[in-house]
């Protein structure tokens, strides 16, 4: 088996031109002092440096009191005669452009600068090389604002999110992570700093594709699966554990009732990521993981987590956690005939492992960083029973988490939603009594942005008890959460 998914590039690479792709912030500057008639100072970069002209035309109209647009005029001129007889692409820029071109990446201009100038580089540079071209005259609004990114992603059809942005100063970057593009900052004359979703580097050279791709924050897709005793109950089932995460996409998949061995065997197997808790719970991962977290000896019931980057400067938490199976509300409820205020009161076992997982959670979260708890909770959810206001998953609630399954699916009655029990339709006492079937398993998450949910069974289950040569290894169906990134 491949062990790692190959690394997906971006969908495109947005790059700024004065001082990015071409060394023209020191014509800029040398422009700007001609017209002010005095060298310029450090104090002056905020209103020179990745500015419209007509920005510094009318800071220089403040100061001296001449017209601005008498100021435009004359920085346009003096910077259009620099840049016709001056322009040098910056190391690394045209290796790179040629890289992006090989790979299929489209690339795009995105310029403060007016189309006049726009037009000079590009004709020096190599229109060929882009896509579309932003420039001041293309916007309502320019840099520091989004527009002009967000215009450059609609001319290509692509996501912000799924985008690089290559740039030289904090206002082009401000642009672009305001339009939610990942940053590639390359300063040209005043240094930038690093931030989450910001890698900076010294130069492009040596920059590859494969690193632009890395920059972009992925899908994370997460997946929830009670192993059922670690499978032994099906045959073959390692390896129809394996087929299943594979075809299922997961990059993170928060695992219960492992018997010991399985989070690492799977891990191994897969060329992934792997964290074991005691001998019920684990996480296997696709992207590094960079912590641990809660108690690494767990009992057979609890939770614990790890903190995994998806991407550079991006981390998430994901926790998996178990809940006690007695005693079951739905068999209360269906066989027995409990109210609901009985209901909720025998709710306490696991209301209490909730409560210390959320515990657990809040010690361990770190600002910015979001959380995922995924798990087969054993428990209905308050969001599907219109009279019972389960208290386990109310908890999780009013901590701040999400369903992920009922925020892609609102209406219970239509999505349903069950994960107890593909190979269980009638009770396995013998009885002949129908298995209630209800959604104990799920994927919460507080922070992020869901693109789909949905539960996970491959194949047609023979039900209990023949199902040793079921190709679904479990007694349980998997949740698989796709999230997006948020904009920042």
């Amino acid at each position: 088996m491949t062990p790692h998914t190959p690394q997906l590039p971006p969908q495109a690479v947005l790059f700024d031109m004065d001082g990015t792709l071409v060394d023209t912030e020191r014509l800029w500057w040398e422009a700007v002092e001609q017209v002010a008639g005095r060298p310029l100072t450090e104090a002056d970069q905020p209103e020179v440096l990745g500015r419209p002209v007509e920005h510094t035309a009318d800071w220089l109209g403040a100061a001296t009191g001449r017209s601005a647009q008498d100021l435009a005029a004359d920085l346009h001129r003096e910077f259009a005669d620099r840049v016709r007889t001056g322009i040098v692409p910056r190391p690394g820029a045209l290796d790179l452009l040629a890289a992006l071109a090989a790979a299929g990446v489209p690339t795009a201009l995105v310029t403060a600068s007016p189309r006049a100038v726009a037009d000079v580089v590009l004709d020096a540079l190599g229109a060929a090389w882009f896509a579309a071209s932003v420039t001041a005259d293309d916007t309502p609004r320019t840099k520091p604002a989004p527009d002009p990114y967000l215009a450059a992603c609609r001319a290509l059809g692509v996501e912000p999110t799924a985008c690089v942005a290559v740039e030289d100063t904090e206002t082009g970057v401000a642009s672009a992570e305001a339009a939610g593009c990942a940053v590639l900052a390359v300063p040209s004359l005043a240094p930038i700093g690093a931030a989450p979703g910001r890698t900076v580097r010294e130069s492009l050279a040596g920059v590859t594709v494969e690193e632009l791709g890395r920059m972009v924050t992925p899908e994370l897709r997460v997946m929830s699966w009670n192993l059922w005793l670690g499978g032994i109950m099906v045959d073959d089932h390692r390896a129809k554990q394996l087929k299943v995460i594979l075809e299922s996409g997961a990059d993170v998949v928060g695992l219960q009732e492992t018997a010991g061995t399985a989070a690492q065997e799977l891990a191994e197997a897969l060329g992934w990521h792997h964290h074991r808790a005691g001998e019920n719970l684990g996480v296997l991962s696709r992207h590094p993981i960079t912590a641990r977290l809660g108690d690494p000896d767990v009992g057979f019931y609890g939770a614990a987590g790890v903190r995994v980057a998806v991407a550079p400067g991006r981390e998430v938490d994901v926790w998996t956690a178990h809940l006690h199976y007695t005693p079951y509300g739905p068999y209360e409820s269906a066989f027995d005939g409990l109210p609901a205020a009985e209901l909720v009161a025998h709710e306490g076992v696991r209301l209490t492992q909730m409560r210390d997982t959320l515990r657990r959670i809040a010690e361990s979260s770190a600002d910015g960083v979001p959380v995922v708890l995924v798990g087969d909770f054993n428990c209905p959810s308050h969001l599907d029973w219109p009279d019972v206001v389960w208290p386990v998953t109310k908890a999780a609630e009013e901590a701040g988490f999400a369903d992920s399954y009922r925020e892609a699916h609102p209406d219970p009655a239509a999505a349903p939603g069950h994960t107890w029990s593909p190979i269980h339709a009638v009770h396995e006492d013998g009885s002949g009594r129908p298995e209630p079937q209800d959604r104990i398993d799920y994927v919460l998450h507080r922070g992020l942005t869901v693109r789909d949910a949905r539960t996970l069974v491959t194949g047609s289950p023979r039900p209990w008890p023949d199902v040793a040569d079921n190709d679904w290894p479990s007694d349980h169906a998997a949740v698989v959460t796709t999230f997006a990134p948020t904009p920042r």
